[in-house]
């Protein structure tokens, strides 16, 4: 569609869920907004997903256009509980697959872009249908089931990590591409002063920063609970636990003893201030989820893992493992993991400066800062080979 002397590039955007295939979306269209103004272009986004969806929220936030489809999750291997839900997503798939043929079909997308979860199936379906180049980004080490059926679809196939090309079918594997995972930008801009100033921290002291995501995490509530007098004789520590456990880590923060007590800080939730946070925490200890390491790695953090076990294709798992092996991260892998396991990881870099240094270098060094520029390079490569008549 030209307007004026200018060019609007429309792009379709698919994938949601949660914060792991939402957030890499939205970076990716700040950066291919900026790009696509480079090079003369006006962006016109269209993001279609679920409307209970996480995306809902974060595309009305950042005002952009968004269209809700029904949508059916496929299971691999459900229990007898969930035989029902999936009699019911069998009619919702083809429901789905309608809803989006008629979306697309109306949007004229030049290009599309799938970040994973199960909404992208039909928007995938109805571009090869129709014709409309897809951008598949997996941002996992293996492949999940939407996107190993997006695959075949696909024009481009960005990935996180090399790895996850011999997870390809091989048919495919020439059309993809090594991007990295695209990482809000602001998070790369951190502060160390601003992030101890928020929270009165000390500068004598080094910081973990603990944090089990927006909800927070029982099991590593739990554990960091009862280190906590031993942890805080040698650091500081910022606790996002969410919003379900603040009251009772408030109340095992007024009993700690008095010289520990200021040295504890349980907040529920992390927002803005994140960035400064990260950039003043000498460790951090957190879930492995893909959006989680990528951040990790990008702003070159020591941490100590502790993945979600089950996770969808083990994911969190194997991202720790690929840390860990790479000398990026201590990962508590074997034998389940443990409070005390926790304490004696901490305190192995919590008292050896060079250690975490060697941490925080392998860690930028599997970071791929550029992530949402090189996906927005192959969205604008792609668009441009496609039919642009109409």
């Amino acid at each position: 569609m030209e307007a004026g002397n200018r060019r609007t590039l429309r792009l379709l955007v698919t994938g949601g869920g949660t914060g792991g295939h939402t957030y890499p979306a939205l970076t990716t269209v700040a950066a291919l907004r900026d790009h696509a103004a480079a090079r003369g272009l006006d962006l016109d986004v269209l993001w279609v997903g679920t409307a209970a969806g996480l995306e809902a929220r974060v595309a009305a936030e950042h005002g952009i256009p968004f269209r809700a489809i029904t949508a059916g999750k496929l299971r691999r291997s459900p229990n007898p509980r969930e035989l029902a839900t999936n009699l019911a997503d069998m009619f919702r798939i083809p429901v789905g697959v309608f809803q989006a043929f008629g979306i697309a079909a109306r949007y004229r997308p030049d290009v599309v872009l799938s970040t994973g979860g199960y909404v992208c199936v039909p928007l995938g379906v109805a571009s090869r249908v129709l014709g409309r180049p897809l951008v598949m980004h997996e941002q996992i080490t293996s492949l999940g089931l939407a996107n190993r059926i997006l695959s075949r679809f696909a024009r481009r196939i960005a990935l996180t990590h090399p790895s996850s090309i011999e997870h390809l079918p091989a048919g495919v594997r020439d059309r993809a591409v090594v991007t990295g995972n695209p990482v809000r930008p602001h998070l790369l801009r951190g502060n160390v002063d601003a992030g101890r100033r928020h929270f009165g921290l000390s500068a004598d002291l080094p910081l973990v920063y603990v944090t089990g995501g927006a909800q927070g995490s029982r099991q590593i509530n739990t554990m960091v609970e009862a280190i906590l007098p031993e942890l805080l004789s040698r650091a500081q520590v910022i606790h996002q636990c969410g919003p379900g456990w603040i009251a009772q880590l408030t109340r095992t923060a007024a009993g700690l003893p008095v010289g520990l007590r200021d040295r504890y800080h349980p907040v529920p939730y992390v927002g803005a201030e994140l960035a400064d946070v990260l950039a003043a925490a000498d460790v951090v200890v957190s879930r492995s989820g893909a959006g989680t390491v990528a951040e990790l790695t990008a702003v070159g953090k020591p941490s100590v893992l502790i993945p979600l076990v089950p996770s969808a294709a083990d994911e969190q798992r194997q991202n720790a493992r690929y840390l860990a092996e790479a000398g990026a991260a201590s990962a508590l892998l074997e034998n389940g993991p443990t409070a005390d396991r926790l304490l004696a990881e901490l305190d192995a870099l919590l008292r050896d400066p060079r250690a975490r240094a060697a941490m925080a270098g392998a860690a930028g060094a599997l970071g791929r800062v550029d992530a949402a520029d090189s996906l927005a390079l192959v969205l604008l490569e792609e668009a441009r080979t496609d039919d642009k008549t109409g």
